[in-house]
């Protein structure tokens, strides 16, 4: 999941109206005599990640003569719409960076092709067997896993340590506890939380909940824990040490400014940031970046969401470029190529073979992959990764004082229960 919206946005949404044909275009030859042109779309961050991913296109058409790689940088809040266009008029790019949540989605809906028998999968079994699961629909593998990742409480060991704190807070009590502290005795904030409805995903695990049932087929984002686990998330925005919640466009951006320059403790983020936190004031020296489990709810219970990204090829291209891009997915998702990538960016492999040891060297993978088996997979349903919409539209006007929590989580239920109308409330 991300995140932020890439400052090279504009340039991005040029380039990608000029190669939005790139799949399967004749005019990028499909002839077996001929090279063949595959236009790949990817979301990762354009400053900190996409060079990496440029870096590894330039060895794969080293080692492809007759393959080459149109590459488009697309902002990561603006592809699943700008995807699902395409794929609807033919226009899609031969791959995806698909966000796990997406491909189920997309596959129901045909955009995506089966790779299971394929070469993008001949290595399935080195792959993460649970991430091999959210890249499935109805029994057939749409995705091969690239990226893993989840959220984790990241803090300022500097800070934390000034305060009198010494280890990370494991409740959402000792959180608030933890940032009166931190304010009391370095001016500085002790925490401050988002209105994303990815980020405020950990309280409802917290209370043992979800926005829905999948298996009962019921909406549960209304129910008392759900309205628990809200109440939860609220209350951190207004106390000693807490940062008032942030509804503006900009809420990403001045969240991880004020974290990595240390004018605050503590925040909630992913691994796809890590690069980007050793670039901020407060990190030139690494070791001072803090990583742990998210704290729990009531139940006891911590956890986030499962992220992370699947290459997936589009059904729509000729055969020809979908054997180019088939080539491409395995070169890009192989134990090197993700060593090379978890080394330059930080991120987490999703197979085991990757976890060599310089990657298992670098602080911030291991204070991620730590909090790992406290990640939850996300249920088997297209729909679900659309369920935050409503909740992403409802809570700023929440923690903005706009709208009461039982008004709110009742706007969302009505929303949510459009996008999945044969559940139940």
């Amino acid at each position: 999941m991300r995140r932020g919206i890439a400052a090279s946005a504009l340039v991005a949404s040029l380039a990608l109206a000029a190669t939005a044909c790139g799949g399967g275009s004749s005019s990028d030859s499909g002839k077996s005599d001929g090279p063949v042109t595959i236009t790949w779309w990817d979301t990762s961050n354009a400053t900190n990640e996409a060079p990496t991913y440029q870096g590894l296109i330039k060895q794969f058409e080293a080692a492809n003569k007759n393959i080459k790689v149109k590459y488009v940088n697309v902002p990561f809040d603006q592809a699943q719409n700008k995807f699902d266009t395409a794929a609807g008029s033919k226009g899609a790019p031969d791959v995806l960076r698909s966000e796990v949540g997406w491909t189920p989605a997309f596959a129901k809906k045909g955009y995506f092709l089966p790779l299971d028998g394929t070469e993008a999968l001949t290595d399935q079994a080195k792959f993460q067997p649970s991430l091999i699961k959210q890249a499935q629909y109805q029994g057939k593998t749409y995705g091969v896993p690239l990226v893993t990742d989840t959220l984790a409480l990241v803090y300022n060991k500097a800070l934390f340590q000034k305060a009198g704190i010494t280890d990370a807070p494991k409740t959402w009590d000792e959180l608030k506890s933890d940032a009166a502290k931190v304010q009391a005795k370095t001016g500085q904030y002790g925490y401050w939380g988002s209105t994303q409805a990815y980020y405020a995903q950990t309280f409802l695990y917290g209370e043992g909940t979800d926005t829905v049932d999948a298996t009962a087929k019921k909406i549960t984002v209304n129910s008392a824990a759900a309205k628990k686990a809200y109440g939860t998330w609220l209350s951190t925005f207004s106390g000693k040490g807490l940062h008032k919640a942030d509804t503006t466009a900009d809420a990403y951006a001045h969240i991880q400014d004020a974290f990595v320059n240390g004018k605050v403790a503590a925040i909630i983020q992913g691994p796809w940031e890590i690069t980007n936190f050793y670039k901020g004031s407060a990190f030139t020296d690494k070791s001072n970046l803090g990583i742990a489990t998210v704290p729990a709810g009531s139940t006891g219970k911590a956890g986030a969401p499962t992220g992370g990204h699947n290459l997936a090829v589009y059904a729509g291209s000729d055969k020809a470029h979908q054997t180019a891009a088939l080539k491409f997915v395995k070169f890009m998702t192989s134990a090197a190529s993700q060593e090379t990538i978890a080394l330059k960016n930080s991120t987490l492999p999703t197979r085991e073979d990757a976890y060599t040891d310089k990657v298992k060297a670098d602080p911030g993978i291991a204070g991620y992959q730590a909090v790992l088996p406290a990640a939850q997979p996300r249920p088997a349903l297209p729909e679900y990764s659309s369920l935050w919409g409503p909740l992403d539209t409802e809570l700023p006007k929440i923690a903005g004082g706009k709208e009461s929590l039982d008004k709110g989580l009742s706007n969302a239920e009505v929303a949510i229960g459009k996008l999945v109308p044969d559940f139940s409330k």
